[in-house]
């Protein structure tokens, strides 16, 4: 049986997983189309530290959850699982990620994805030896943000002409008037997509704990 993009949309809201966009070429040896996967939200951080991953006082717990259940997930639909951590080998993520038309590079150089905004992250994929039918892609969110709020959000300005600097970003998260480490990249939150995706604060506290 040969799934489609149905089928594999409403096994991945199962296990509280939307598809983040798929790509039909350039592709590992032996597949036609990779689908990514991101966080469904509303909802998804109260699921996932409810498994058993993060009460096991284990590094790393989001990941093996990731690779646990979209490895069930992969088996299930008979397709191969890809994860953006581990290895090598390392997957192209962030080309998958463009090449599916739904995310693309934002005003600061980060990626910004038209459900997620500069929220978007990816748990994994699932490589099929069949082409699946995809939708067209919307547009970037950023077509139409006319104030661009991202742009004047950091408040070191770390996101500049040449690039996002490191380095600098780190340096001030320590001030106490930094709230980055507690609710997120101020950038990232100042994304009118980002607001509209309904991930909650303790889930981008997580990610920014591992950042650091």
């Amino acid at each position: 049986m040969a799934f489609g993009l149905q089928d594999i949309e409403e096994q991945a809201e199962r296990r509280h997983l939307s598809v983040f966009g798929g790509v039909t070429e350039a592709l590992p040896a032996g597949m036609k189309t990779v689908i990514l996967l991101g966080p469904r939200e509303p909802g998804f951080w109260p699921h996932v530290t409810a498994q058993p991953e993060f009460r096991d006082g284990q590094p790393d717990p989001l990941d093996r959850w990731s690779a646990r259940v979209i490895g069930d997930l992969a088996k299930h639909l008979k397709a191969q699982a890809f994860f953006p951590f581990g290895g090598p080998p390392h997957q192209p993520f962030v080309q998958w990620a463009l090449a599916s038309g739904r995310a693309h590079v934002s005003p600061v150089g980060l990626l910004v994805h038209d459900a997620a905004g500069l929220m978007v992250s990816y748990r994994g994929a699932l490589g099929f030896e069949h082409r699946i039918g995809l939708p067209e892609a919307p547009p970037s969110p950023c077509e139409t943000c006319e104030t661009r709020p991202c742009l004047r959000a950091c408040p070191v300005d770390a996101f500049g002409p040449g690039g996002y600097d490191v380095a600098t970003c780190k340096a001030d998260l320590d001030r106490r008037e930094n709230d980055c480490m507690a609710r997120g990249c101020a950038v990232r939150r100042a994304c009118p997509a980002s607001r509209s995706y309904g991930r909650v604060e303790e889930q981008s506290a997580f990610h920014m704990r591992a950042f650091r």
